[in-house]
């Protein structure tokens, strides 16, 4: 087993104060696939879903899928409320910044500093839009810049005008509503057109609201900025299937598919049955293995867990 390093911080932002933070890990070894705690709270007539989504840092449709039965804006007073907060690390190398889309949350692994164990750090993000998908790939950090400029691309100009909406100027300074927040990363793909930054409009993370960049809560995207350093390794990938292992546990965490990805998720339960089987070859490296009759599935868990695609870690293995 491996220990939790668990720490609050306090921050003062612009209308939230008191936020919770927890969102700093000891990365479990290489054949341990699962790190975070489950939580609950409990609601009070003075705050809506998202509020306590941002308090715990937990993106609006992690929330919502959580928690289907509390209502978003007016969650009854008392009610139970579960916190998202445990997670199965991507398959892929736990280097850099791994951002998975379908989840719409992004992971740093950091260099571990000598003498220290290594660490993993999540942050729910907020994603482009079907019309303006973020890119998938290995990329880098590329500059980063404190207070930037936004200059709005000639797209969401003629979006604008032909929804009728006002207008966009040539150039958004720097400032409280600058859409680009107090702090930007950019990334090489794209030729540097796509960033990772903050948001004047938090509630809007967790979604699918941007036209290709990351967002971020202004509370997190301060945190990353100061620890990612320029040249970082940037793998963004689509994952809405995540299984992994605790001990000889399987856990699966199921995501819905993006919109656009509807045609490829039409017979979700096998591709998802498919996916199990794979994993669990690719762990014993042979299906005649008696490892591979040890691990018995319990099929109810699974169908259960396809069912609500709920994005919480789910075991079915028996």
């Amino acid at each position: 087993m491996y220990k939790i390093m668990l720490f609050i911080v306090t921050v003062s932002t612009v209308g939230f104060v008191g936020i919770v933070r927890a969102g700093t890990w000891i990365l479990p070894p290489s054949d341990i696939d699962i790190f975070g705690q489950m939580q609950t709270t409990v609601a009070s007539r003075e705050e809506t879903l998202l509020d306590i989504a941002r308090l715990y840092d937990i993106g609006q449709t992690e929330i919502l899928l959580a928690n289907p039965d509390v209502d978003r804006w007016l969650p009854a007073d008392g009610a139970e409320v579960i916190l998202p907060s445990r997670y199965i690390i991507p398959q892929t190398e736990r280097k850099g910044l791994v951002l998975n889309l379908a989840e719409m949350r992004i992971y740093y692994f950091p260099k571990a500093k000598k003498d220290a164990k290594p660490v993993v750090t999540t942050h729910p993000v907020g994603i482009g839009r079907m019309d303006w998908e973020t890119p998938l790939g290995k990329t880098k950090v590329i500059g980063k810049k404190k207070d930037p400029t936004w200059t709005p691309p000639q797209s969401l100009k003629d979006a604008a005008i032909a929804a009728g909406d006002p207008p966009l100027p040539d150039v958004v300074p720097a400032g409280p509503d600058n859409p680009l927040g107090r702090f930007a990363i950019r990334l090489g793909v794209g030729n540097g057109s796509y960033l990772i930054h903050g948001t004047h409009k938090p509630f809007g993370i967790g979604m699918r609201v941007s036209a290709g960049c990351v967002r971020m809560y202004p509370e997190d995207i301060e945190t990353m900025f100061a620890q990612v350093p320029i040249g970082t390794q940037v793998h963004i990938i689509n994952e809405p299937i995540k299984l992994g292992w605790l001990g000889d546990s399987l856990f699966v965490e199921l995501h819905p598919p993006l919109e656009e990805d509807a045609d490829k998720y039409t017979n979700y339960d096998q591709i998802v049955f498919e996916a199990v089987n794979d994993f669990i070859v690719k762990k014993v490296g042979n299906p005649d293995d008696d490892f591979v009759t040890d691990v018995r599935i319990d099929y109810q868990a699974l169908q259960d867990a396809i069912a609500s695609k709920d994005g919480i870690p789910t075991l079915i293995s028996k």
